[in-house]
């Protein structure tokens, strides 16, 4: 039997470590070990948990211990974070065991000589109920409650204000389970509902999105019915409604400028009804097949995927009717899926505008008159948002505001071309669209 604790300690100290990307370091040990069933997926829920909470867990640590978690050596520590997790947020593991097995497992890793003090801190905590003593700060306790560091905490607040920002932050840690989109190419939605009834695949249907469809259960999604045969893609709910927000329709031509992984490439041909064409660039080679992969396995034969970087007018591309511009940010709207991102070093982030813009600017050359030009991110970040729109409307007289789904909640006050999807209120990941239209 492997221990299955003992596979997440090294892949979390394997992430520490190389500052890879946390999904394929997870996936890779599962494989490896080849964990199946509930094994696998206590494992990626101890791992991702642990990732999420670590500024929760180590201000606990702190709590306990008379070491700062900066002067704790590294195994130690993580076995700490893994124990507090499982103590706080699994219910389904009992206290004694976590306490118990976290004992084991720094045995197990030749630390024999400090299970006394894991121990010790493990218990401590239970004594006192599990009860984290927050601070005082308001700001502070933000940064605590729901791991993130103080600079996006105060990049929210300055935003939104407080009371949106802890609804944002709150809404990161809340598991939604996984968005899929029916390809409506290859079958009908009631018939695809009826194949996941029939499997027993628990759903449900988007109230704000047509042909999106939240699954209740985890697990493999390539394992699903009708994968194969390429019935539905993975889109997040807020990626399937910036593709709707471009209004594709059957006979246009269409640029997505950065489309790997080639989500909204494949929502726009379908809303097309694969008919027209849909080129779908990336500056990446190993990116263009990944979109070339699944578009064949979608049907989808109107996505010609192809490398180029958009960075550069290319001349030859010709022109759209419309276009596309979902680009590189910061990522501080998918810190759910990707707590990583939070604990990187923000010294980028000031760099990024002057890139969207530039790459923004570009894009709208390739439009014809009359055209639309969407400008998306998955970030919540005004800097890399609201700020670009407005930037670009004041610096391109040829262009006008286009309206951005009018019958989706706005809960900030936004013109009719700009719309922010927000995690634990949109049921979404953090997102931001705006659309242009070229005059002519």
């Amino acid at each position: 039997m492997p221990n299955v604790r003992k596979i997440v300690l090294k892949a979390l100290l394997k992430l520490e470590k190389d500052d890879g990307y946390s999904n394929i370091i997870i996936d890779n040990a599962i494989q490896t070990a080849g964990l199946e069933g509930r094994d696998a997926n206590f494992a990626a829920a101890l791992f991702y948990g642990v990732l999420e909470r670590k500024l929760t867990l180590d201000y606990i640590i702190q709590t306990y211990s008379k070491q700062g978690s900066n002067k704790i050596k590294p195994i130690v520590l993580q076995v700490l974070r893994m124990g507090l997790y499982q103590l706080l947020y699994m219910d389904k593991v009992p206290d004694s065991a976590a306490v118990n097995e976290s004992v084991r497992l720094i045995k197990a890793m030749g630390l024999s000589s400090l299970s006394g003090y894991v121990n010790a801190v493990l218990r401590a905590f239970l004594r006192d109920g599990k009860q984290i003593k927050y601070p005082d700060d308001p700001v502070e306790r933000l940064t605590v409650e729901f791991s993130c560091p103080r600079p996006i905490v105060d990049s929210f607040i300055a935003d939104y204000g407080l009371p949106l920002a802890k609804t944002i932050l709150s809404g990161f840690t809340k598991q939604r389970g996984v968005t899929i989109r029916i390809n409506t190419v290859k079958i009908e939605q009631k018939a695809f509902e009826d194949m996941l009834n029939a499997a027993g695949v628990a759903f449900e249907k988007s109230e704000i999105c047509e042909h999106a469809l939240l699954l209740k259960q985890q697990g493999s999604v390539e394992k699903l019915c009708g994968f194969e045969k390429g019935y539905f893609h993975v889109q997040d709910l807020s990626s399937q409604l910036c593709a709707k927000a471009l209004g594709a329709k059957p006979g246009d031509r269409v640029l997505d400028v950065c489309a790997a992984p080639g989500g909204k490439s494949f929502t726009i041909a379908e809303n097309m009804q694969n008919n027209g064409e849909v080129l779908a660039l990336d500056k990446y080679p190993q990116k263009v097949e990944m979109i070339q992969k699944s578009a064949k396995r979608l049907g989808l034969s109107c996505v010609k995927a192809d490398v180029n970087d958009a960075g550069f007018f290319n001349s030859n591309l010709g022109s759209f009717n419309k276009v596309l511009c979902d680009l590189p940010c910061s990522g501080l709207g998918i810190l759910g899926k990707k707590p990583e991102i939070r604990y990187k070093n923000v010294a980028f982030l000031d760099k990024l505008p002057v890139l969207q813009y530039d790459l923004l600017d570009k894009s709208a050359q390739y439009l014809e008159n009359g055209g639309v030009l969407v400008y998306s991110t998955c970030t919540l970040r005004q800097a890399e948002n609201r700020e670009i729109a407005d930037r670009f409307l004041q610096e391109h007289n040829d262009f006008e505001p286009f309206p951005v789904l009018p019958g989706v909640k706005r809960c900030v006050d936004e013109p009719e071309h700009i719309l922010t999807l927000f995690p634990g209120i949109h049921n979404t990941d953090g997102f931001f669209i705006s659309a242009f239209q070229k005059k002519g």
